[in-house]
């Protein structure tokens, strides 16, 4: 459905840079560069191979016709941009990234014009409602010359998320499970049901789209997701998913941070079930299974205007804001 980026996406590229899409020739020169650019600006994550080769296992949006990689005369890698979308989605979601060494040359505004024009190409191939291409790009806030370049290229600040920590070493709430309710592993028979719980729960959350078996394949088949760090609430008669806590480990993190943390990827109830304490319970459990494991902080990200009230359970909880993320729009 996607074919290698044309001759009019292409045209806004930097012609000091040989430009083609992301692919396994160019894998060690891609991890590379963002390895580079991470070293500099170090980001709280940044992809490594192994994510980038699940990149290059999807179907629904294909890196031969979603990104690119600059190379300069030598060989390497200097910079790259790619864009995702679901079919059916109202924005796409755009990355990218440039050497520190080639920063402040204009690359930066070249690739946010091949996003923009390839946003658009996205939309017309889609051919679905809403019609109205828009591309969302996220940064975190110390990140200043991104936020400089989406400001001046018409981008404007729609959203803020809170990243957050609390520290294990502390103690963990004394939090009861709700009477015919339990929690169990969220081993691979659950993959499925949880998925289903997930798109359920987070319908009324500000920016989220369902996910399909793709896009969740994302979730459970993440290089560094851990299973045994998660848990599943189920309801005991019925064995429905009432809610879940879906968690990983980046061990490579921890000399660059100075703590090793549990993170929890997705944390969410559905609505039926909320109201019984089911998200204390979930937190609480990851705290112990994280402080088993060695490690020393327990970490999320939450929507600063998150609808359930998330942000004031998990400062309930010992949590503690420590970075802050924002989310630019534009409608093109």
């Amino acid at each position: 459905m996607h074919g290698p980026p044309d001759a009019d996406s292409l045209a806004s590229l930097d012609p000091r840079l040989h430009w083609r899409p992301a692919g396994t020739d160019g894998l060690e020169a891609w991890a590379a560069l963002i390895a580079r650019t991470a070293a500099v600006e170090q980001p709280v994550w940044f992809e490594r191979r192994p994510d980038l080769e699940q990149i290059l296992e999807s179907r629904k949006n294909p890196a031969a016709g979603n990104s690119v990689l600059g190379f300069d005369d030598q060989g390497v890698a200097r910079a790259y941009a790619r864009i995702t979308k679901n079919r059916d989605g109202d924005k796409a979601i755009g990355a990218g990234y440039v050497d520190p060494e080639w920063q402040g040359t204009g690359i930066g505004t070249g690739l946010l014009g091949w996003l923009e024009t390839r946003t658009r190409q996205r939309f017309a191939e889609d051919g679905v409602s809403p019609s109205r291409p828009r591309l969302r790009l996220y940064m975190e806030q110390q990140h200043t010359h991104h936020a400089a370049l989406f400001a001046g290229s018409g981008y404007r600040i729609v959203r803020y998320f809170n990243e957050m920590h609390r520290p294990l070493d502390a103690g963990f709430p004394e939090v009861k499970l709700a009477e015919g309710l339990e929690l169990v592993d969220f081993g691979p028979e659950l993959h499925e049901p949880v998925r289903l719980a997930h798109n359920e729960a987070f319908r009324d959350h500000w920016g989220s789209e369902p996910r399909d078996e793709e896009g969740w394949g994302f979730v459970v088949n993440d290089p560094l997701a851990r299973p045994d760090l998660s848990a599943v609430a189920v309801e005991k008669a019925s064995g429905r998913v009432a809610g879940y806590q879906i968690a990983s480990h980046d061990a490579g993190s921890a000399a660059s941070r100075g703590f090793s943390e549990g993170y929890t990827d997705l944390l969410g109830v559905r609505r039926e079930f909320r109201g019984r304490g089911i998200a204390q319970a979930l937190l609480a459990d990851a705290m112990q299974r994280f402080a088993a494991a060695g490690l020393d902080t327990a970490s999320l990200d939450v929507d600063s205007e998150n609808p359930t009230g998330a942000l004031a359970l998990y400062t309930k909880m010992g949590y503690r804001v420590v970075n802050r993320s924002m989310a630019w729009d534009k409608d093109l």
